[in-house]
Parts: C-alpha cells; structure tokens; sequence
C-alpha cells in the first residue's frame, strides 16, 4: 500500500505548486477532487517523503506518469527524462496556445511529458476552455516558479 505524507507536509506542496498540477497546469481551486502527491521518484525505486521528491499532480496525470522517469521522444524516438517540477522550469519545455487551450512542447522532454500524460486530452481542454472564458487561464508564465523564489 502506497504511503502518504503527512497533512502538513501536502500543504507544503500545494502551497510550493501554488495549486496547479506541475505537469499540465490545471488549477486544483476549481475542481471537484483534491489533487494527489506524486513522489518524483517513487518510493520502490528509494524516493522518499521529502519535500524536494514531491509534486502536486491532477489525478490524471500522476496515473499517467505512475512510476515512470523517462518516456520516448515522439519525434526523435529517443528516451528522455520526463518533465521534473523539481530539476526543471515549466516555462522552459513548455507554452501555451495562443487561446490558452492547449500546451506546446518547446523539447523532447516537453514532447514525451505532453504525449505521455496527455496533457492536451478533450477534457482539459474543455475545462481550460471554461476557465478562459471567466478569465482564470492560463496561469502566469511560471507561478510555481514564482511561488519557489
């Protein structure tokens, strides 16, 4: 059975995310489920409950991500390190669509992130589409990385 962190340490992350998913950036103040705590590097593999291993994940996500680090280059077909909230800058793999709707990969870890845990997906796309219309998407260029300095 997976562990969970402690209450006060999910705070800690969800204030460091500024309530955004890491990975596709969806707000959790608007959603009906709490988000989950993804250990970057899951705990079977020796990651641990510090606050440096974990990220703030929509459901969706983490079960895509589940214990993966790497994930193929849909261009290339090379395997690459998979967008980590940790060791990399969101703004650096990724943009948004002119519209909003939608996340643009700017690398091959942006590539194999956005294809690996869809961050594109129909449903997303229509709650990005919802949020734009009352002016509450897209977030800042970085506002996790703003929340860290």
């Amino acid at each position: 059975m997976p562990r969970k962190p402690s209450l006060k340490l999910q705070e800690q992350v969800r204030t460091r995310a500024a309530q955004l998913c890491e990975y596709c950036h969806t707000n959790e103040r608007w959603q009906y489920v709490r988000f989950t705590i993804d250990h970057l590097l899951p705990v079977a593999e020796g990651g641990t409950d510090a606050l440096d291993n974990l990220a703030l994940a929509c459901f969706h996500c983490n079960r895509r991500k589940s214990n993966m680090q790497t994930a193929l280059d849909p261009v290339t077909q090379q395997e690459v390190a998979l967008f980590n909230p940790r060791t990399h800058v969101w703004a650096a793999h990724f943009i948004w669509s002119s519209d909003g709707l939608t996340i643009e990969p700017l690398t091959p870890t942006g590539r194999a992130t956005l294809e690996l845990l869809e961050l594109n997906r129909e449903r997303i796309q229509d709650i990005r589409a919802a949020d734009v219309a009352v002016k509450r998407h897209p977030p800042p260029q970085d506002p996790i990385q703003e929340a860290i300095e």
